[in-house]
């Protein structure tokens, strides 16, 4: 066929939209189109792909490629949408069934010899994800995070050849069955601070009546140190907690499997500008 619909999942914030990718094999000039509101970082995706399928021993089709991003007006960036494009040029030129396309969703960005790389926001698009019937196919340092969605099918893969495998039947992915080993977080603990009965106190409002807590004074005073201790007066991390807390860390590439239900804290330091604190440099409390 010369048509090939595949789905993938982009970031807006905390959200992961469906994208579906539409990959059409024409007749003219050989050509390769990337349309959708696609960022750069996606437009690029054409070099990655022509590599990694010719180094992964297909053919890449001398046709006028179009490769539609839907919905249209919806922003796409970074690399995850390699894996999909690749797959649907090799289903649009008949070398990689696309029976089973309709079952799967596909994310991933590709080296040049066709291995695939971690992407960010895996467990957030996984999380979007959980209430349809398909199975994830992502790069295997990405599935880990991605598996804490316990009702998401997770399949991981190393390399473009082993999802083609996988579609034409000669080797089927085996879903992701590891569990993260949840230890009880060790938080500082509130009994180490001397004196500071007042602040103490405040903190322990705070966490019995789940209100927000805004320290204000110059340096040196304890403002981080009571602060790295507010979490242990905390109750436990439920798991739409935990997983909304490691979606948002997914976002940026930095969340970490041992953080599992341990709640989050940052302490920028006090000369750090708004730049910084906007970029990562900020305590969450919940």
């Amino acid at each position: 066929m010369s048509l090939a619909v595949l789905k993938s999942r982009a970031l807006a914030g905390m959200e992961a939209p469906e994208v579906t990718v539409e990959v059409h094999l024409g007749r003219g000039l050989p050509s390769f189109t990337i349309v959708g509101l696609a960022d750069t970082e996606v437009k690029e995706a054409r070099e990655r792909v022509r590599a990694a399928i010719q180094n992964a021993r297909f053919e890449f089709p001398a046709s006028r490629i179009t490769v539609n991003l839907a919905p249209a007006d919806l922003p796409k960036e970074s690399g995850r949408f390699d894996l999909p494009i690749a797959l649907g040029i090799l289903a649009a030129s008949g070398q990689v069934s696309g029976k089973h396309l309709a079952a799967h969703e596909f994310a991933g960005e590709l080296s040049l010899t066709g291995e695939l790389r971690p992407i960010r926001g895996a467990l957030a698009m996984c999380l979007a994800a959980r209430g349809d019937a398909r199975s994830f196919v992502l790069p295997v340092e990405s599935a880990a995070e991605a598996a804490l969605v316990g009702a998401a099918t997770i399949l991981p893969a190393k390399s473009l050849l082993e999802v083609c495998a996988h579609l034409n039947g000669q080797q089927a992915l085996a879903p992701y069955a590891n569990t993260p080993a949840v230890t009880a977080p060790d938080y500082p603990d509130l009994s180490d601070v001397k004196g500071q009965a007042q602040a103490k106190r405040a903190l322990e409002v705070a966490a019995a009546g789940g209100h927000s807590l805004l320290m204000i004074g110059p340096p040196g005073t304890g403002k981080s140190m009571l602060a790295a201790r507010f979490p242990g007066l905390l109750p436990p991390m439920g798991e739409d907690e935990a997983l909304e807390a490691a979606a948002i860390h997914s976002l940026n590439g930095g969340f970490r499997v041992e953080h599992w239900m341990r709640r989050p804290y940052q302490a920028p330091h006090h000369s750090a500008s708004a730049a910084a604190l906007v970029g990562g440099g900020w305590a969450i409390f919940r």
